[in-house]
């Protein structure tokens, strides 16, 4: 795992504009980000052409290019990774529905993670409009989802990067869940 530190500090100086510590800060992070990015394939259909590498690189590349600037610690450099991951994914699928003009949509099982039953499914892009209604609605619950089930963040360091209480996360989670499982059981 990075170490929380270094990671910050070479975050801080990206933010200052010092080109040379986003190389430096690839070693730091290559293995969580391909740990998440492994765990996101895992919920995608089997013959998925994408590899938790080329995820991970592509979504490098575009944190590098418009949002390092926002990036305040290790917690939240990882949530907003695992989000430029799910877009890379979003993006993927789109694309691959727009080349089949709008043909048989590929399913991937969603875990219990999300309060859903085993045999529940939808697609990728039934889960980021899921998403995106819930950021319009409430922000901070659809970035606590993010943080949590996408970057893996524990509920105390989605706390401490959210500037609340433990139990406020946990309340947040449960109902961001419970609005997510609705919204994916409509496009049943």
């Amino acid at each position: 795992m990075a170490e929380r530190g270094d990671v910050t500090q070479l975050l801080a100086q990206i933010r200052g504009g010092d080109e040379q510590a986003a190389e430096q800060l690839v070693p730091l992070v290559y293995k969580e980000l391909r740990k998440i990015a492994a765990a996101m394939m895992r919920r995608e259909r089997p013959d998925h052409t994408l590899q938790p590498t080329a995820v991970v690189h592509e979504a490098f590349i575009r944190l590098m290019d418009g949002e390092q600037a926002r990036f305040e610690n290790r917690a939240h450099f990882f949530a907003i990774a695992a989000r430029s991951m799910r877009r890379v994914l979003v993006d993927y699928a789109r694309q691959r529905l727009a080349d089949k003009r709008g043909g048989d949509a590929r399913k991937v099982e969603l875990e219990d993670d999300i309060a859903l039953t085993p045999e529940q499914s939808a697609d990728v892009l039934g889960l980021d409009e899921a998403l995106g209604r819930l950021e319009r609605l409430d922000a901070r619950q659809a970035q606590i989802v993010e943080m949590h089930y996408f970057a893996g963040n524990p509920v105390a360091e989605i706390a401490e990067v959210c500037q609340i209480s433990e139990r406020t996360v946990k309340r947040e989670l449960q109902t961001a869940r419970l609005f997510l499982k609705q919204q994916l059981q409509s496009l049943e």
